[in-house]
């Protein structure tokens, strides 16, 4: 384009990318490795992608023919080692980075390794994908992803990522997730326990076994768990889980390295060991460990969250911050939890605005609505600034279901401050606050009903509540 790199926009190349990775997984499961994967030997038919040249296909177990390669695709362990399912991940990476971004030197340079983070805007705008890059290209072919379906469900996690940040505005659909639950929040408040759970694996050889042990209080079945006939990975991560329950760090830490020396890249022990650094308040082991897994799962959403918790606590808000930020932008099943972490954190740097945005993402259908709406209405009454912040205070909470006494509570205390604030700076009667206007006479009436609300539920202060209603009322001599 005049002599200047267009790159296809991320988004586009992640889909084409996506759209012959099935042709990989099928090459694969016959023993077949590609070689040669780069931008040319891919074709648009249409709709469609094709993966095309298959001169260069050669069986895993070949070790006696030519390799056909291109420098700065190929993996660099095939010199020595020739080629594998994960020397093709390589070049999977390597194409998808030439087709979305200005990738200068990677023949040269940059022929085994990415560029940095602080001179590649791709990277800066797009750490999910900078981190499924470094994943594809890792120098050690164990440290790759280790099939095409592997990559093929992380990409497609970056791919929707990729787009809700591109689409703002849009409102959040659900993704299942192969790996994780989705997370259970009700509240303000996140914790490990209410952080996604790992989903089963239903080809570990205890599974049957496992799925038959049914028993709610965690020391017994922490007792069964260690009678079981093997010590697979997920009998070891129900083993954990029964740790966590229990609040025994001593046993989690056993289990989870028992679990790592079995398998190195066993990620769900180091998600394991996270959710136990959370429950001791250890962040910066925290830290390290969700970010350890977020670096596996680039696709996934779960350590995105998890992450932020870490970093919100942790005293790295900016970061956290923007995970919260992806999140609910991404998935509808993460956009309650993520919104009430948004709103704590610019409340707590005084953001008001940015905070009631932030609760307002949370949508009428979640089980969180009212808490976000009764959260909505603290904020502005605490930290607003004069009648439009105490009217918007009392639309919060208006239609939704609150306990007598809390709904009383609220509009004592709103419309207390009202009054104050008409009193020394005037009336509005164009605006509402509650069912009326601003006006002297109309919050004096209203207050008084709120406050003989508020004394049917409250025994200890009935008698100062009526008190407080006596003093309002306009008392007429007949």
């Amino acid at each position: 384009n005049g002599g200047e790199y267009d790159p296809l926009p991320v988004d586009q190349a992640i889909a084409y990318v996506v759209e012959v990775l099935p042709a990989f997984q099928y090459l694969h499961d016959q023993g077949l490795i590609y070689c040669d994967f780069k931008p040319d030997n891919a074709i648009q038919v249409g709709d469609a992608l094709k993966l095309i040249d298959l001169g260069g296909v050669r069986r895993a177990d070949d070790h006696e023919s030519a390799i056909y390669g291109t420098v700065g695709y190929q993996a660099p362990e095939v010199a020595t080692q020739g080629v594998s399912v994960a020397s093709d991940v390589f070049t999977i990476g390597r194409t998808l980075l030439v087709l979305c971004a200005e990738f200068r030197g990677y023949q040269s340079t940059y022929e085994f390794t990415l560029p940095d983070v602080a001179d590649t805007p791709l990277f800066q705008r797009n750490d999910s994908l900078y981190r499924l890059l470094l994943k594809c290209c890792a120098p050690d072919p164990a440290d790759r992803f280790q099939s095409a379906d592997e990559l093929r469900h992380q990409l497609l996690g970056v791919l929707r990522e990729t787009v809700a940040h591109r689409i703002e505005g849009t409102t959040a659909t659900s993704a299942a997730s192969l790996l994780f639950e989705p997370p259970t929040v009700l509240g303000n408040t996140l914790d490990w326990h209410q952080l996604p759970r790992l989903r089963p694996d239903t080809t570990d050889p205890q599974h049957a076994w496992l799925s038959n042990v049914a028993i709610d209080d965690p020391r017994l079945r922490l007792r069964a768990l260690d009678a079981a006939p093997g010590r697979s990975a997920e009998i070891q991560l129900a083993r954990c889980r029964a740790a966590l329950d229990i609040g025994d760090a001593g046993i989690l830490t056993r289990v989870v390295s028992d679990l790592l020396n079995e398998d190195p890249w066993e990620w769900r022990g180091v998600w394991m060991s996270g959710l136990g650094a959370v429950q001791t308040k250890d962040w910066d082991t925290a830290k390290s460990a969700f970010n350890a897994v977020y670096g596996q799962l680039p696709g996934e959403l779960a350590p995105k969250l998890a992450l932020a918790l870490a970093c919100e606590n942790g005293n790295e808000t900016d970061v956290a911050e923007a995970l919260y930020a992806t999140c609910v932008a991404t998935d509808a099943n993460y956009v309650t939890p993520a919104a009430f972490g948004l709103a704590r954190i610019r409340i707590q740097r005084g953001q008001l605005e940015k905070a009631v945005e932030a609760l307002d993402q949370i949508p009428p259908t979640s089980r969180a609505y009212a808490e976000s709406r009764r959260l909505r209405a603290r904020h502005q009454l605490e930290l607003g600034d004069g009648l439009d912040d105490l009217a918007q205070a009392m639309a919060s909470i208006e239609g939704v279901r609150m306990e007598p006494r809390d709904a009383a509570e609220f509009s004592v205390s709103i419309l207390e401050r009202a009054l104050a604030e008409v009193r020394r700076s005037g009336p509005r009667p164009q605006l509402a606050v509650g069912d009326g206007p601003a006006t002297e006479d109309s919050l004096r009436h209203r207050l008084e009903a709120a406050y003989r609300s508020l004394a049917r539920h409250e025994r200890l202060r009935r008698v100062e509540l009526i008190d407080r209603a006596n003093r309002l009322r306009k008392w007429s001599l007949l």
